[in-house]
């Protein structure tokens, strides 16, 4: 995991990789992943269709939208699947590497370049390119005809989604150090949130000015690096309420149309959570699995089975809870209790992305490009 230091303008932008020592999380040097055991499965489900595109070295998203889903690889390849079917609907080539996934309202699709250029597709067809300044690797927001990025020093820019042309931009001042990691970008009615270091921010979308912010952890640490805290995305959105993991630090709730905290606990870790109105799950550092009452923040039962598996985010689908792990197992545990009910394998690579759910149907995606669609019963 890469953190980068930013100092403002007129001074030097550069990467530092972390030593095991600094930041355990991310080490080599981890225990070994802890075997799977024996699964008499409890429920029923099936893998319905899977596609390939190509190696994935960035972290993907998966949007869904119109009964469609988007993904790219890391060459440039960028494409639309039928969610039921996996048939292929439109594909188109960026004509570079990529350092972000897909973002999508259904209609218009948008990457970023490792060369820092916003790509905006219209079905397949190539609309126009924006270079931004700096690193991206959060997945643009499509939304309300505008385009969204921001960038690994949490600048936020909007682009009009038709002709590209810049709407506005928002850079305020903060940290030293920041992270390298896919964060929240987020739409809430006609709000758009953005995570900005471990605080969640309210935007209004058109003018990119701030209309209120929430602080969901308090970062503790002798060092900047201890400290980090950026919000993980994907943001997991309940109605009013909008729920994430801050990096090693916290997973909290709040309410967005208050603009107000609901709780937050200290749990560390580095992927998304899930969730749904009963319960937010997650899982820490070493891969144990907790589940919060998402009214509360109250912990209502804990999972130990998979430690350093290298867990996925997570997807809470309706009594069931989904995610993946560092050998393409798919794994589905009670929501209600958190035992295991079903395992179902994929290509044997990292499950890299938070599954998301079309329909009827969960949707997995792979370091390999393995595309992979489940129907549990």
């Amino acid at each position: 995991m890469t953190v980068r230091p930013v100092r403002r303008p007129g001074a030097v932008l550069w990467a530092v990789l972390l030593a095991s020592a600094l930041l355990a999380a991310c080490s080599s040097d981890k225990p070994k992943p802890t075997p799977l055991q024996p699964l008499t499965p409890s429920i029923a489900g099936k893998q319905v269709w899977s596609a390939d595109i190509g190696d994935v070295r960035f972290q993907l998203g998966v949007p869904v939208r119109d009964g469609k889903i988007f993904v790219a690889d890391s060459g440039g390849t960028v494409l639309a699947l039928q969610a039921d079917s996996g048939a292929e609907v439109w594909r188109a080539q960026a004509g570079a590497t990529l350092s972000a996934g897909v973002g999508s309202d259904g209609r218009y699709a948008s990457v970023v370049t490792v060369d820092n250029e916003v790509l905006v597709f219209d079905a397949g067809k190539l609309l126009w390119r924006q270079r931004v300044p700096s690193r991206v690797v959060t997945p643009p927001l499509v939304a309300g005809e505008r385009v969204f990025v921001k960038s690994v020093d949490r600048v936020v820019h909007a682009f009009d989604v038709l002709d590209g042309r810049r709407l506005w931009t928002l850079q305020r001042p903060g940290d030293a150090l920041t992270l390298s990691q896919a964060g929240v970008v987020a739409a809430y009615k006609n709000t758009l949130l953005v995570g900005q270091g471990a605080r969640l921010a309210a935007l209004d979308p058109l003018r990119g000015t701030l209309q209120w912010e929430v602080p969901m952890a308090s970062p503790r640490g002798t060092n900047e690096v201890e400290r980090l805290a950026d919000l993980l995305g994907p943001a997991l959105r309940l109605g009013d309420k909008v729920c994430a993991r801050a990096f090693q630090s916290a997973v909290a709730c709040a309410d967005a149309a208050r603009g107000a905290l609901l709780w937050s606990r200290n749990a560390g870790g580095t992927q998304a959570v899930g969730g749904s109105e009963e319960i937010v799950v997650g899982a820490d550092g070493a891969d144990r699995i907790t589940a919060w009452k998402t009214a509360t923040g109250e912990v209502l039962w804990g999972n130990e089975r998979l430690l350093y598996r290298q867990l996925s985010g997570m997807l809470v689908v309706g009594p069931t809870v989904v995610f993946g792990d560092v050998d393409g197992y798919v794994h589905f545990l009670s929501a209600a209790s958190g035992e295991p009910q079903l395992r179902l394998p994929t290509d044997g690579e990292p499950v890299i992305a938070t599954p998301v759910l079309a329909g009827t149907t969960v949707v997995v995606a792979t370091r390999k490009g393995g595309i992979f669609a489940f129907r549990p019963n």
